[in-house]
């Protein structure tokens, strides 16, 4: 152990996924002193626009959109304590199968070698205790998450560095009662086809699967504030309805898979940093 501080790397795709998957880790181990760098990828600009306009509709301005979201980004760090943040600046890539992923410029059209190669030199700058991003999936196929699963995988195989390194997951328990509160605040929501219904439950691991279990319950109110300044994305709109008291009882634990590892901590563990303090 050194006196150097410790540091916790996010690697996320888009303004707002620093909020949804890991806004109660960072603003707990800020709160605990560790240094909290956010890398996020591309400017987001395949979101919704002002007034809800969506992607490709008359009014929606890519340009637009991404300073709006570059700023909701820094109201969110601002909230979550964020100590450092790393904008790569790709072009948001859009869904899979949009034009958009075709666009030159685009996060998923960018080689991973050179994806990597920038935030490998990030890694070395700020050389950090833990790294957390995606799986090989993105959680659930979105390209740029993707992209920034290979890229972060990369990146570390270009460094001596040896940090733990997790994947953000979710418990199919919480899955699936997260599908039920879904349609309990919006009774008129259809029910899901039985294709859609089949990949939704492939969504996430069994509780059994996963390493890492990060009680955020005390941030949850943090985490509602960062998803609340990206309140112009309308999947953050079922989130606020909840209420902070609901949302904190839905969202006070944060999940991990735990992939690279050289401190021998046991799993199941409670805490990224195990083994490091």
């Amino acid at each position: 152990m050194t006196d150097r501080r410790l540091t916790l790397m996010a690697v996320h795709a888009h303004p707002d996924d620093e909020a949804t998957g890991t806004g109660g880790v960072l603003a707990r181990y800020a709160a605990e002193g560790i240094r909290t760098v956010l890398v996020t990828c591309t400017d987001g600009r395949c979101g919704d626009g002002p007034g809800g306009v969506k992607p490709g509709d008359p009014g929606h301005d890519p340009a637009t959109v991404a300073a709006m979201r570059r700023q909701e980004l820094e109201a969110s760090r601002d909230v979550l304590k964020i100590s450092d943040l790393e904008m790569l600046d790709y072009a948001d890539s859009g869904m899979m199968g949009w034009p958009s992923n075709d666009t030159p410029g685009s996060f998923w059209q960018t080689s991973v070698e050179e994806g990597a190669a920038r935030l490998a030199e990030l890694m070395r700058h700020y050389r950090p205790d833990v790294v957390v991003t995606y799986d090989e999936n993105g959680f659930y196929g979105h390209p740029d998450h993707i992209q920034a699963h290979r890229i972060t995988m990369a990146a570390l195989e270009m460094t001596a560095l040896t940090p733990k390194v997790y994947w953000t997951t979710m418990p199919r328990s919480a899955m699936q009662r997260f599908g039920e509160i879904l349609r309990e605040f919006d009774e008129d929501m259809p029910e899901p086809d039985p294709a859609e219904a089949a990949a939704m439950a492939e969504i996430g691991l069994p509780d059994d699967e996963i390493t890492t279990w990060v009680d955020t319950t005390a941030f949850s109110g943090q985490k509602f504030d960062a998803l609340a300044a990206h309140a112009s994305q309308g999947e953050n709109i079922f989130f606020l309805k909840m209420g902070k008291e609901r949302f904190g009882e839905l969202m006070g634990m944060e999940t991990f898979v735990r992939v690279k590892d050289s401190t021998g901590a046991a799993v199941p563990e409670n805490d990224l940093f195990a083994g490091l303090r």
